[in-house]
């Protein structure tokens, strides 16, 4: 017996085995949740509770005047009150009267019961107090002719990838002031880790400085953070490199996105907007860009090739918020944003990072007229979803009627493309290239200055991947101008196969 309660006793005294500590670790107190629950719903219940009696006051006074109104000390109050305000009901009974003040006072506080309901289930605007975008310094530029030369002494590639890369080079639309990272422009490349990093510090870095001074708030005054880069991703993080690097508040909310594509910033945007949902007064900051130095391919793959002619350095910033004191000061205010993921083989492998069949890692591109079909079918995803929002009654209803037609007739006609300038004053498409700025350009019957921003932001800093909408927005800004009302409309393509889409109204003339 002495045994057995020794060997109970040693068997109390061992710790639990490390499988419990695995469960309680995967699998949340439910009786904590539950208790957080019961203390929600109590203050819930109390000031719901607090709230219903102060609205009933007016009530209990009446029926007070009701009992009393006999008595010396309500009946003069009590007849003046029906002389002032229900003079129409002075000659009848006083049962009456009581009865029209209860259904008025009732009546009274079932209506601000559920508009407090919905005003609390409203949500909540999401302004742009404003964004700024990477401006290089000029020792930064590359020409044409640079870009050639170099291609050629870095002995990376044989003569037909060279041929090949020249030609494209003046297909694509860019101009001779892009910008690449020092570590490509040295005469022997260096697409070390330590140099992607110098380049994102100098891009985001460049972006949040210009992003302070023009907004006046301090790096501790952000509550949100998110940063997207799709091909690189170190750790720790580029937003912890900004965070580091600023001394910014330690509870502050960090989100690193990778592998997005070109579309990342909307993805962004669209974070930022869920995010300012739920936590009240807060300021979210998103920073935009994409990294070269690491992802300059040196292969001879031409399906690989078209991004080191294409791609440029580049990044944007962008201030958002739910104060409504930025309803005056801000800049414009999120209407709508819509993503789309197409999910077949074809979409997914249009955009595919790799490597080749000598190890060199690079992106992948699908062939011209796969690429833009699958462009097409993501495009028109994301329009169905859109319209809705944004196209006027008249347009809903021409595409409404001519969809009707088309199932009912027996001929092959097009489908109708709804006229998105009369939704839209202002295009913000993805300088993805030229082939995919054509394409909208015709599809959308958009004029050479709806696409002007596009082209020129082509030209000017080339495919700078997720930012090259705001460089676009940035060129309407301070070429076309944006009058207090306008809409904006930003449209980008990701891998994955995305299409993303963000709608902003201008809240002043800029």
């Amino acid at each position: 017996m002495e045994q057995q309660q020794q060997q109970q006793q040693q068997e109390q005294k061992k710790p639990a085995p490390p499988v419990e500590e695995v469960k309680s670790y995967y699998y949340p107190d439910r009786a904590a949740n539950l208790t957080e629950v019961k203390t929600g719903y109590s203050a819930w219940k109390t000031n719901s509770f607090i709230s219903f009696i102060v609205l009933l006051i007016p009530v209990i006074v009446v029926n007070i005047a009701y009992v009393y109104n006999r008595s010396e000390l309500f009946l003069d109050v009590f007849n003046k009150f029906q002389d002032m305000l229900i003079h129409e009901f002075i000659n009848q009974e006083p049962t009456t009267i009581y009865v029209a003040l209860s259904i008025a006072f009732g009546s009274l506080l079932l209506i601000i019961m559920v508009v407090s309901v919905l005003m609390s289930k409203r949500r909540k605007p999401v302004y742009l107090v404003d964004f700024s975008v990477f401006q290089p310094d000029d020792k930064y530029k590359i020409t044409h002719e640079f870009f050639v030369k170099h291609t050629e002494h870095v002995g990376w590639f044989d003569k037909d990838s060279i041929e090949f890369q020249k030609k494209l080079l003046y297909r694509t639309g860019l101009g001779n002031d892009t910008y690449f990272p020092p570590g490509i422009t040295k005469p022997v490349p260096d697409t070390s880790m330590e140099s992607a990093r110098q380049e994102s510090d100098m891009v985001l870095s460049g972006c949040l400085d210009e992003l302070f001074a023009k907004t006046k708030i301090r790096p501790q005054d952000i509550d949100i953070l998110i940063v997207n880069c799709s091909l690189f991703n170190p750790t720790p993080s580029l937003a912890a490199m900004m965070i580091n690097k600023y001394k910014m508040r330690h509870d502050i909310l960090s989100y690193n996105l990778s592998g997005m594509g070109c579309s990342a910033s909307v993805v962004s945007i669209d974070l930022a907007k869920q995010l300012l949902q739920v936590h009240k007064n807060a300021i979210a900051v998103v920073l935009s860009t994409e990294n070269i130095t690491q992802n300059w391919y040196r292969g001879n793959e031409k399906a690989m090739l078209l991004t080191n002619t294409l791609f440029r350095m580049g990044g944007a910033a962008i201030m958002l918020s739910n104060k409504s004191k930025y309803y005056w000061t801000g800049k414009y205010k999120l209407l709508a944003s819509v993503r789309v993921t197409k999910a077949h083989d074809t979409a997914y492998n249009a955009v595919y990072q790799t490597e080749d069949c000598q190890g060199n890692k690079g992106v992948r591109l699908a062939t011209g007229r796969d690429l833009m079909a699958v462009v097409g079918e993501a495009l028109k995803t994301n329009l169905t979803i859109l319209g809705p929002m944004v196209l006027p009654m008249s347009e809903q209803i021409k595409f409404f009627l001519h969809l009707c037609y088309r199932k009912l007739s027996s001929k092959k006609i097009q489908p109708y493309v709804p006229n998105f300038k009369k939704a839209f004053d202002h295009f913000c498409i993805h300088a993805g290239g030229r082939a995919v700025i054509d394409g909208l350009e015709q599809n959308f019957n958009l004029s050479e200055y709806d696409v002007e921003p596009s082209r020129a932001t082509l030209y000017r800093y080339g495919n700078t991947s997720s930012s090259s909408i705001w460089y676009e927005l940035n060129f309407i800004e301070k070429q076309h101008h944006v009058k207090s009302g306008e809409k904006v409309w930003q449209l980008a393509f990701g891998s994955g196969f995305k299409c993303n889409s963000a709608v902003w109204q201008s809240l002043k003339d800029i």
